[in-house]
């Protein structure tokens, strides 16, 4: 479970070339304020194992081991690779809920694009360390044959104790007593690669946000930057995810914007829902 390399082809950190470094101007100590944390120039420990682990280990490990909607348009191919936009198009793209995930997918390329992006929300979130909600996600988002196949493999993995405890969380997967878990996948697009009637590949571009917020947390909430590739599978009267994969950017340049406060993180993931993305 050895994280990647995260230079990218532009031949320096993050895309810049450079690194850009502006010195703390308050002396609050907190961990987020002061002071702009560099532009990908050192990887805290949450980073390099934390989101890399978190999204490409864990699933990535695994792997190796409803009704459709009244209106839905019906299969339908796009042009695999080809930009769309993620504007409504009158295809209600969602018909209802498993648990919090929205299920019940339209049988078309934009109903594949839809259950990925969403899939990608929920693999990704904090509810994944928890045992219960685990479960839930597992059996929302993957195929009857992936979850007898891999289910076992990711309670192995968001289980193990020396994880959790290098990721600073308990052996229940919950945040230390003053602290928040932030685990949040925050998708920008997605695309077709490949799609057939009953199969379809889709890659998700997203941002990553993962750490704890709170006083004297060290390992700080941080972002990262990744393209998620799901084979899915149409069963059931739904798409479901096969198979996953994970390559890092593309990666924008950082602005010289000051961190915000261990306070405004934990605020922010208590007020701000996450969204249900669909085209």
């Amino acid at each position: 479970m050895s994280p990647g390399d995260e230079h990218d082809s532009f031949g320096g950190v993050g895309g810049s070339g450079q690194t850009r470094t502006r010195l703390p101007e308050g002396n609050s100590g907190d961990v987020y304020g002061g002071a702009r944390r560099p532009v990908r120039s050192s990887r805290s420990l949450i980073t390099v194992v934390g989101v890399v682990v978190v999204l490409v280990a864990a699933i990535a490990f695994a792997n190796r081991g409803g009704g459709e909607p009244a209106d839905a348009a019906g299969p339908r191919a796009g042009t695999p690779g080809d930009t769309a936009p993620t504007a409504a198009t009158g295809v209600r793209p969602v018909s209802g809920k498993n648990g919090r995930i929205p299920t019940g997918y339209a049988h078309d390329d934009q109903g594949a694009q839809s259950a990925a992006t969403n899939y990608a929300v929920a693999l990704g979130s904090a509810e994944m360390f928890t045992p219960s909600e685990r479960g839930e996600i597992v059996q929302a988002v993957y195929a009857p044959s992936a979850i007898a196949a891999r289910a076992g493999d990711l309670d192995k993995v968001y289980s193990d104790k020396d994880f959790l405890s290098r990721i600073g969380l308990q052996e229940d997967g919950t945040a230390p007593q003053g602290l928040t878990f932030i685990s949040r996948v925050v998708p920008v697009g997605s695309k077709v690669e490949n799609y057939a009637e009953d199969k379809a590949t889709v890659s998700v571009w997203y941002s990553s946000l993962f750490g704890l917020a709170g006083e004297g947390s060290r390992n700080p909430v941080s972002e990262a930057w990744y393209t998620g590739s799901y084979e899915l599978q149409w069963v059931g009267g739904d798409w479901k995810v096969t198979g996953f994969s994970q390559k890092d950017g593309p990666v924008p340049v950082a602005r010289d914007q000051r961190a915000s406060t261990s306070q405004e993180m934990s605020d922010a993931v208590g007020q701000f829902g996450g969204f249900t993305y669909a085209r």
